[in-house]
């Protein structure tokens, strides 16, 4: 199966909480991402984060749309994340979202891992064209 390496940054973040509670403050954030590696290209995501009072502890869930290349192959396709954190441990992952993949990438499925590293993301991605 075709493996994907890189780094992305992010560009730009836009929270807006849209429910500040004791215990946990939940938030849609827009954001946008340049990514670099065996994926070239941009991408803006939808995600839901969640907050907690404990230091460290978090999670997210959403939606990405890659416009670009993997491997030289063009076109896009949607990304998934579901990530957690607590107590230094964490898990970030993704999954392509079958049937999204458009031109030279259409019927892209896979998944893979992003890993933050104070603040500088790298991803791996392992992924096959139907």
């Amino acid at each position: 199966m075709p493996h994907a390496d890189g780094t992305f940054t992010v560009d730009s973040w836009d929270p807006r909480p849209y429910d500040e509670a004791e215990g946990a403050t939940l938030s849609h954030v827009r954001l946008t991402k340049t990514f670099d590696g065996d994926l070239v290209g941009t991408a803006t995501a939808d995600i839901i984060t969640v907050m907690t009072q404990v230091e460290g502890s978090a999670a997210y869930a959403g939606f990405e749309r890659f416009t670009g290349t993997a491997h030289g192959r063009e076109g896009t396709f949607v990304l998934h994340h579901t990530a957690t954190s607590h107590a230094g441990e964490s898990s970030l992952s993704w999954t392509i979202l079958p049937g999204s993949g458009t031109g030279e990438l259409s019927g892209i499925r896979g998944g893979g891992q992003i890993v933050n590293d104070d603040g500088a993301h790298s991803f791996h991605l392992d992924y096959e064209l139907g």
